[in-house]
């Protein structure tokens, strides 16, 4: 079943069932059990074994993944902080201040914006910080819980994925790197490369273009239209009746003693911890080499944040203990019921990654991405179409895995193999298709790690995110396509650049005068 039409079941199932039955962790699943049947060719015995192996590897691989633990710990941290801060009257006071000097909706909105382009060091950081930071103030101005998830995650990925000085960039430079290699070029470093892919990722331009028109307008699309009328007009700001990962469930006594500090401390600690240990960990890996890039590419993601997330959790609770004198309700008693309140908050998305991660390791297994990819290689491909069908491959292959990075993974070697033999000038274009196709698919998918995150850190179900950032993310996608299609065509980079450019203000011109004729 490994490297056929059959490995791309599993992925496929769970997302129908997802969308159909909007039960996420029962689609998962479904999907981790077909695939573990596929794999080992429907044996009882052997495809028990390997689906035990694929949840036992997101903890135990020849020694303790202290990635994934580390990245877990930090999910409940940041779930504890959030339940401590709200006790201490931190969320209140600095709703209070915020309303004061951000005075309106879209105030809030491009805030939120704003943010997400700010904290461009690690999606994960990025999804579940300014999570945390913008939501009581999206909150006090109404914006739907949803849209604040859509700003979160079209800001996250699409500005790690183009900005050097990120764990993303770390990555994908280092992925240059030994294409460079492999093929002796020399007309620029993967540094330089980089830097010049990253005017080329029309996906990003598209999307972020696309957050700030909406932050700045009402115009909203599809299923965003429902939450938003909700929560502008009744204050609902998300379904209470769905289950929504990062939302606490304890109920804690009013506080009125409490100071915008309260949240400020732990968040600016959270971010100080976190950016000094990536640079310290990364300056130790490297050998001591002070070169910036050299160490974000070097530096250890998940344990700045398990330190930053310890430090910023310690401060919040230190915070609050100093209210024992002054606030009569305060006691180490409601610290403990925060704490609980604050990791079972945190749960849902924690089973949720947990069996994300399991499917993963099983379309890993079954071939998922090379068959998908063979099916270029295999083909006798026009030149001019090479760069949106990568792009459109790539969306299609981290929209079923779930994975973006895999997706890099598997497709910039082949992307580069292939363009080198037909047309290497276009190599970089090429290369920049397939980093936009893998945040697309990101985008779309509800088993993509960083879906789960944005959502989490908004506070709203994954499935609701999901829904209403898809008519955005797939807008975006078709004119990347057109301007990829266009870039092939012509052989001309800025010709397609500019061909995304038109096309975005003619469409939101559309957009607007279709909007004000609905009122």
């Amino acid at each position: 079943m490994e490297n056929t039409l059959f490995s791309i079941l599993p992925p496929l199932l769970a997302i129908v069932m997802v969308l159909v039955t909007k039960r996420v962790l029962l689609s998962l699943g479904v999907g981790i059990v077909s695939a573990a049947l596929l794999v080992e060719s429907f044996s009882p015995i052997d495809s028990f074994i390997i689906l035990w192996d694929s949840f036992i590897t997101s903890f135990w691989d020849n020694g303790w993944n202290m990635y994934n633990i580390y990245i877990l710990l930090f999910i409940l941290m940041l779930g504890v902080i959030t339940a401590i801060v709200s006790l201490s009257g931190g969320s209140t006071a600095f709703a209070a201040w915020a309303v004061k000097r951000i005075k309106t909706n879209r105030g809030s909105k491009l805030l939120t914006a704003f943010l997400g382009i700010i904290i461009f060091v690690d999606d994960y950081f990025n999804a579940l910080a300014v999570g945390q930071i913008a939501r009581p103030i999206t909150d006090s101005h109404r914006v739907s819980r949803a849209k604040l998830a859509y700003f979160i995650d079209s800001t996250s990925a699409p500005v790690c994925v183009v900005s050097p000085v990120s764990s993303w960039g770390a990555f994908l430079i280092s992925q240059l790197g030994v294409i460079f290699a492999t093929y002796a070029i020399t007309d620029y470093t993967p540094l330089e490369a980089f830097m010049l892919m990253a005017p080329m990722n029309f996906y990003v331009i598209a999307s972020l273009a696309m957050v700030f028109f909406t932050a700045w307008t009402e115009n909203d699309l599809g299923p965003m239209k429902k939450h938003e009328k909700l929560a502008k007009e009744t204050g609902v700001l998300f379904d209470p009746n769905k289950s929504n990962p990062g939302d606490l469930q304890g109920n804690f006594p009013e506080n009125n003693y409490g100071k915008v500090n309260d949240l400020i401390l732990p968040i600016v600690s959270l971010i100080v911890v976190t950016l000094f240990t990536m640079f310290w960990t990364g300056y130790q890996a490297s050998g001591k080499v002070l070169n910036i890039f050299v160490v974000f590419e070097n530096t250890d993601v998940p344990f700045s944040l398990f330190l930053g997330g310890i430090v910023s959790t310690v401060f919040a609770i230190f915070l609050y203990t100093r209210q024992f004198k002054r606030n009569p309700k305060a006691n180490v008693g409601l610290i403990g019921k925060a704490i609980i309140s604050g990791i079972n908050s945190m749960l849902p998305a924690i089973f949720i990654l947990i069996f994300a991660w399991s499917l993963s390791f099983l379309i890993n297994a079954l071939g998922t991405g090379e068959y998908l990819a063979k099916l270029v290689t295999d083909n006798n491909i026009p030149v001019g179409i090479i760069p949106v069908l990568l792009f459109v491959l790539t969306a299609f292959m981290a929209f079923a895995t779930g994975s973006s990075w895999g997706s890099f993974g598997i497709l910039l070697p082949i992307g580069a193999s292939i363009i080198m033999v037909v047309e290497p000038e276009l190599l970089l274009p090429v290369l920049a298709a397939v980093l936009a196709g893998a945040v697309f698919g990101d985008h779309c998918s509800p088993i993509s790690d960083t879906t789960i995150m944005s959502a989490t850190g908004a506070g709203v179900n994954v499935i609701d995110h999901v829904t209403t950032q898809l008519p955005y993310a797939i807008i975006s996608a078709v004119i990347a396509a057109v301007g990829y299609l266009v870039l092939g065509l012509t052989g001309s980079v800025m010709i397609g650049f500019v061909s995304v450019i038109v096309i975005l203000i003619v469409f939101f011109v559309v957009w607007s005068i279709n909007s004000k004729r609905a009122v």
